[in-house]
């Protein structure tokens, strides 16, 4: 991705070794890899720490730690996502706009082993997460570590599109499908529940492609094989390709985000469309 030089986001949050802040601005030259956790659990709802060989952390009291000195990688980590946040925000105001609303810009909190929410204390085996209550995102940054290594998910843009469906469910969020979403569940069985949770996620998948298109388009931040990638990491955690590698069967009623198949299809109809209607998971047949 041609992403170097560009303009950092504003809505950035630094957490990692205990520390609260923001970091912003132009993105430092360089790349780089290293960083955190559990994509199976990051978007399949589950704590996999034990799968994963991971241990969760805690609450801690007192005062803040000092935050541990950064290695030029884990810094080209952060300021990567930064851009890509910043890349979004592009996108979505423009979208926004053109349906004559003001976009509402989310927080990413860039966090380590552990961090606390509106949505409770997470650990950093839960993955990355999207909190409605307080309108932010969530990610460890070794969780790409995990998508490269474990998952076989590599490079800079399957790295952009975990970041880009957190803030798909950002966009539920304003518009009321996440909250909708939520009471329907409480009122039917968990193979129901798990049913319209996994046309959830497909939606955030869809409108992660919707925000591609217009990064490829409008600003040329894809080159080649970039795309292929970002399917890849898709591929890489459908349900029913980390069931098989977590050695399960394969059990359709307990998926939560849908199958590789599903994932890769949504994607490429908001890549290929641009379109946000065309991200409807809720109206098709058959998602």
């Amino acid at each position: 991705m041609r992403w170097k030089g560009r303009q950092g986001s504003e809505h950035i949050e630094d957490r990692r070794g205990g520390q609260a802040g923001g970091l912003s601005g132009k993105a430092k030259l360089g790349g780089g890899v290293a960083l955190v956790v559990a994509i199976v659990g990051a978007l399949l709802g589950l704590d996999v720490g034990p799968l994963l060989g991971l241990t969760g952390g805690q609450p801690t009291g007192g005062p803040a730690q000092a935050a541990a000195p950064r290695s030029p990688e884990e810094q080209a980590q952060f300021d990567f996502v930064s851009v890509i946040l910043k890349d979004t925000e592009i996108t979505w105001t423009k979208l926004f706009e053109a349906q004559g609303q003001r976009y509402q810009m989310p927080k990413l909190v860039v966090f380590s082993d552990g961090v606390d929410s509106a949505c409770g204390f997470q650990s950093k085996a839960v993955g990355p997460f999207y909190c409605p209550g307080d309108r932010k995102a969530y990610l460890d940054l070794s969780f790409f570590q995990q998508l490269e290594r474990r998952l076989g998910a590599p490079g800079d843009f399957a790295r952009a599109y975990v970041v880009a469906h957190e803030i798909g469910h950002h966009i539920q969020n304003l518009t009321g499908v996440s909250a909708k979403v939520h009471a329907q569940r409480k009122r039917l069985s968990e193979a129901e529940g798990n049913a319209l949770s996994v046309r959830q996620e497909l939606q955030a998948d869809c409108y992660a492609g919707v925000w591609a298109h217009y990064a490829h388009r409008e600003r040329k931040l894809l080159e080649p094989g970039d795309l292929e990638e970002g399917l890849n990491a898709a591929r890489a955690i459908g349900d029913d390709t980390l069931q098989q590698g977590a050695g399960q069967r394969v059990r359709p009623e307990s998926w939560t985000h849908g199958s590789s198949a599903q994932r890769v299809r949504w994607f490429k109809q908001g890549f290929s469309t641009g379109q946000v209607a065309a991200c409807d998971t809720f109206a098709a047949d058959a998602p």
